[in-house]
């Protein structure tokens, strides 16, 4: 069995593990919200106004959008992807304020470059390898960044989300530290 296909398994069952996660814990996002907090502590401390990276959650992904409006009620820079050509690297937009208390990129959002990526995914590991949907994006953007200057590329996830092990190869890019509801998980090198 090729790599593709370990990985294209692997997510059938992660998906299924993060529906009954996301179902059974709708306290997570608060209790997430504070453990990125917790792990970012000393990340936000170093610089005045780091970019952070976020993302608006699809389906049963694990809602960020407590800790961005926690970060930006604390004076921090928030962003969030958008998705050019297929193929491309995510570009980070600056978030402003929105009708009703939201926020949102604005029309002419100048692009961002975040010191600090939130990452969605399906499933991770210890080593801090993760599984995404197979695009490739975060791949991407975060070799783009890396190959630029510094970036923390922090998971969030829920616990259950946790696998032994994820196929990887070299164009996999790996996690700094993965932060769940439960826990701050340093990757294992």
């Amino acid at each position: 069995m090729s790599i593709v296909d370990d990985k294209r398994r692997m997510r059938e069952d992660a998906r299924a593990a993060r529906a009954r996660a996301a179902s059974d814990a709708v306290d997570a996002p608060a209790r997430l919200r504070d453990r990125v907090l917790e792990a970012l502590e000393i990340e936000l401390g170093r610089t005045p106004r780091p970019v952070v990276s976020g993302y608006w959650p699809m389906g049963d992904e694990i809602d960020v959008a407590p800790l961005l409006a926690e970060l930006s009620r604390r004076g921090h820079v928030c962003a969030l992807p958008v998705v050019g050509g297929r193929g491309e690297a995510l570009i980070s937009e600056l978030l402003e304020p929105g009708p009703h208390g939201t926020s949102q990129p604005g029309a002419d959002a100048p692009e961002a470059v975040p010191a600090i990526v939130l990452t969605p995914l399906l499933a991770f590991d210890a080593t801090g390898a993760r599984l995404g949907y197979g695009g490739g994006y975060y791949d991407r953007t975060l070799r783009t960044l890396r190959d630029r200057n510094a970036v923390l590329a922090v998971g969030v996830a829920y616990d259950a989300q946790e696998v032994e092990a994820v196929p990887s190869d070299a164009g996999d890019e790996r996690l700094d530290l993965v932060v769940t509801e439960r826990r701050i998980i340093r990757r294992a090198n």
